[in-house]
């Protein structure tokens, strides 16, 4: 952005190894405005202390055996694993990589696993992290061998503009859909609200929250994002002591579509709690190959391996961009190093059975309030091992109160749009595809890849195939192979595989 290319120039001389180690000056930054950064993005990701668990741990094996093999679930192992995993990967992310990103338990992998791998007859919960590591690993070796690099640069300028516009939409819609602004509208598909109607005190903290925010960034008030969460959090709580709201899912299942949508935002509950690590370690790196067959378990890994592979890509545009976080070439600063953090997600999210952990995208709500390095990120990691003891934290702020963030980020993202030549077709009409599909099908992967296939499918066709770098060959025949991998399964006799 022009305003931090501004401060560089303005900048004074580093002081303090500190700032030296993290290059907080040279990135147009302060102390201040790190801390604050890695604060706003933990709020804006907390909630995945609460999600993570009810996607893995409510799902049980073929087996008939829950996360950690018992025969009831255990959600608050999960959440101590998952605040564990996620403290220590984003301080990694900080230490190595020096890049403002929130690492964790990626969802879209952990329905995928729910859905598509544990339901696998022999299949354990187990043996499924165990493939989670290995894909880890293999990402690992990619990186260290330069090859997730070179797909990375060679991806077309404008198709990595695409990818972050389309990343903006599809966080808009996740902060939308979070706050029940937008839902399911049956045969009609999204709808406004509930069938049509904005009602509820959970949707008036959402309003205001949203409007407020918009406000403030027009104001250009410093720090407007991390007002706004901790604003709304405190309307919300005032709302649920006086009015009683409760969940929109009560305990004994009864339904209240007017209820918070996630967490309700109480001050009466326990603050302090020993965590359950019983989890950690509890994964079988080789047991599905067995039990499932080789065939089976390599489609499963190759379904997480390119899930993980461009949904990082994604993150780490969509973060730069937003930041200007970029050298003297344009690029982005240790990326192989970000990437080395990464795949370190998905090993040690395996064997801490949180999933595969990746960049978060809500990451980018910390950028939109000042971060710039990974100390942000060293600061957002701190925040998360503090939950593994303070898990009733999270839970204070409702999905309502977060969601405006995901919205005005969104918004920020799309401002890029301009960067992209539309008068160029070839260029254009990917890059379309590529914004489209990330918030219509709900994934930053199958946008990536539409767009990947359609650049080199128009590149071919006007017989301009010289012009298409030979990894992208490779990347859109990857997808190919991504996108028919369901049925393919399916034809060799496990569940379809598709995420």
């Amino acid at each position: 952005m022009s305003t931090d290319s501004q401060t560089r120039q303005t900048s004074p001389a580093p002081g303090g190894a500190l700032d030296r180690f993290f290059h907080i000056t040279e990135r147009g930054s302060t102390v201040t405005r790190e801390l604050r950064g890695g604060l706003s993005t933990f709020l804006a990701t907390a909630y995945i202390v609460v999600l993570n668990p009810i996607i893995l741990g409510r799902v049980a094996d073929s087996m008939n055996n829950y996360l950690g093999g018992e025969a009831t679930p255990n959600l608050p192992a999960i959440a101590a694993a998952t605040s564990l995993v996620s403290g220590l990967l984003t301080i990694l992310m900080g230490l190595v990589g020096n890049f403002p990103m929130a690492v964790s338990s990626s969802l879209g992998l952990s329905a995928f696993l729910t859905a598509s791998i544990v339901v696998l007859p022999g299949m354990t919960w187990a043996d499924a992290m165990g493939l989670v590591v290995i894909e880890g690993i293999i990402l690992l070796v990619l990186v260290l061998t330069g090859f997730r690099k070179a797909i990375f640069d060679s991806v077309p300028q404008s198709l990595k503009d695409a990818i972050s516009v389309g990343i903006g939409l599809f966080i808009a819609l996740i902060g939308m859909i979070n706050a029940g602004f937008i839902s399911n509208g049956g045969g009609n598909g999204l709808a406004l609200g509930n069938a049509g109607s904005l009602f509820g005190w959970p949707m008036l903290v959402f309003v205001v929250a949203l409007v407020a925010l918009f406000a403030m960034w027009t104001a250009r008030v410093k720090g407007a994002i991390l007002y706004s969460i901790l604003g709304a959090t405190v309307l919300a709580v005032v709302l649920e002591a006086i009015f009683r709201v409760g969940p929109k899912v009560g305990a004994d299942g009864t339904t209240n579509d007017f209820g918070w949508g996630l967490s309700v935002p109480s001050l009466n509950q326990q603050w302090f709690t020993l965590p359950d690590l019983s989890l950690l370690g509890d994964f079988n790196l080789l047991g599905s190959w067995t039990n499932i067959g080789i065939v089976a378990s390599a489609l499963a890994v190759f379904t997480l391996l390119i899930a993980n592979f461009f949904d990082l890509l994604g993150t780490m545009v969509a973060i730069s961009n937003e930041g200007d976080i970029k050298d003297e070439k344009g690029e982005i600063p240790n990326s192989r190093r970000i990437m080395v953090a990464d795949a370190f997600g998905a090993i040690l999210g395996g064997m801490g059975s949180t999933s595969s952990n990746s960049g978060f995208v809500e990451s980018t709500v910390g950028v939109g309030d000042g971060a710039r390095t990974g100390l942000a990120s060293v600061a957002t990691g701190v925040l998360f091992l503090a939950t593994v003891f303070l898990a009733p934290l999270a839970n204070v702020i409702p999905s309502e109160a977060a969601a405006p963030t995901l919205v005005l980020v969104g918004f920020l993202m799309m401002q890029q749009i301009v960067r992209i030549d539309w008068a160029d077709l070839e260029i254009a009409i990917p890059a379309f595809m590529t914004i489209v599909l990330m918030p219509f099908s709900y994934s930053i992967t199958n946008g990536i890849g539409a767009g990947f296939i359609t650049y080199v499918a128009i590149k071919v066709i006007r017989g301009k195939a010289g012009q298409v770098h030979p990894l992208m060959y490779v990347s859109a025949a990857m997808f190919v192979l991504y996108f028919v991998s369901g049925p393919l399964q399916g034809m060799l006799g496990g569940a379809p595989a598709g995420a």
